[in-house]
């Protein structure tokens, strides 16, 4: 692969992370905005266009008002009104296939061209597939309130988000792998202090998004509008209590659910200073330093945000930059861990590792 070819590849993988990004972000306006159930079909071929007579507007109508959204929520709706919901829930299943198309199409153009050896391609055509099963699932996710409640399963939500986390983290890990040449891990990095705790700060640092997603799909961000307090107590009663037994209370009372995730942002907070003081003490390169910087500084500024949204009652711009900065401390927290598993150790501090490019 010549230093062209690569740098073609790197830019693709970085695109199809960033609208990972965008679609994860989107994904939560049309929740906040209740569009998600508007469109009660599936078709991803003939879902590409919209209804475009007033009849068949007014037979896509009628299939919304079978759902216990309409029923329930929206009974009060005009034809105007489910226009507004529809469309934004339209651009999203458009925008997640041209996703698709971005994924797939330059794929095989750099396996027809060898680009990619199709000997190495497994990870490649893995990142397209799981595109693909992402669409599934989305659907798996919408189809939970199409039925008896007018809201999506927060289960299938979770999943649906973490599934888009574990591909932005593959995505980003062949990204960063074109980027600075496909190095060799260092021996003995993997098992070292730093790269341990960087695992530890993705592992919470997931836990805590896992957790988001739950507050969101049982929107239990509106359980209680005070913060540090709850119902007037830092500890509220019967978080426990609510269910038996005790641990579901864990994973299925909002009350509960809401005081775990506002809570565990200072453990990741904590774990991301740790992280940075761990890395300090070693010679590592800057590019490690600024992004545990970053690590910090962005952790902050969401739990920040997250007070804001519990303060305001879930205001939609609140909401959504509270999810957006999750991702990218995602992002930097899959940085930091790269670089920590192919950086050697010490290293200069002033210096970046000059790392060759090698073929796929």
């Amino acid at each position: 692969m010549t230093e062209k070819e690569n740098k073609a590849v790197t830019r693709w993988l970085f695109i199809v992370c960033g609208l990972i990004m965008f679609m994860v972000v989107l994904g939560g306006l049309v929740r906040l905005t209740r569009s998600g159930l508007s469109m009660v079909e599936w078709e991803p071929v003939h879902g590409i266009i919209p209804p475009l007579s007033e009849e068949q507007w007014m037979a896509e109508f009628a299939k919304y008002q079978e759902t216990p959204e309409f029923r329930i929520i929206n009974k009060n709706m005009t034809l105007t009104g489910y226009k507004e919901i529809f469309f934004l829930e339209y651009f999203h299943r458009l925008l997640a296939r041209f996703a698709g198309l971005v994924v797939v199409i330059p794929l095989f153009y750099f396996l027809f061209k060898g680009i990619i050896p199709w000997r190495k391609s497994a990870v490649y055509l893995a990142i397209a597939l799981l595109f693909a099963f992402q669409g599934f699932m989305g659907w798996y996710m919408v189809s939970s309130g199409l039925r008896d409640v007018p809201s999506v399963s927060p289960y299938r939500l979770t999943i649906h988000l973490l599934l888009a986390l574990f591909l932005l983290a593959m995505t980003l890990w062949m990204a960063l792998n074109h980027r600075y040449g496909f190095p060799q891990r260092v021996e003995g990095a993997g098992s070292s202090s730093p790269t341990i705790v960087s695992v530890l700060v993705i592992a919470v640092l997931v836990l805590q998004i896992s957790y988001g997603g739950l507050v969101a799909g049982m929107k239990a961000g509106h359980v209680s509008n005070t913060w540090p307090l709850m119902f007037g107590r830092l500890i509220p009663p019967g978080l426990l209590t609510q269910l038996e037994p005790w641990w579901q209370n864990l994973l299925t009372a909002p009350m509960t659910v809401h005081f775990i995730h506002r809570w565990l942002a200072f453990g990741v907070l904590l774990a991301a200073f740790f992280l940075y003081w761990v890395t300090r003490k070693r010679q590592y390169s800057t590019s490690v330093h600024k992004a545990a910087l970053w690590l910090m500084g962005l952790t902050v500024v969401q739990i920040a945000l997250g007070v804001s949204v519990v303060w305001f009652g879930v205001p939609i711009i609140l909401a959504l930059s509270h999810q957006a900065v999750a991702l990218f401390l995602f992002v930097t927290a899959i940085f930091i861990n790269y670089r920590l598993a192919h950086e050697p150790v010490p290293y200069p501090g002033h210096l970046e590792p000059q790392l060759e490019l090698t073929a796929v």
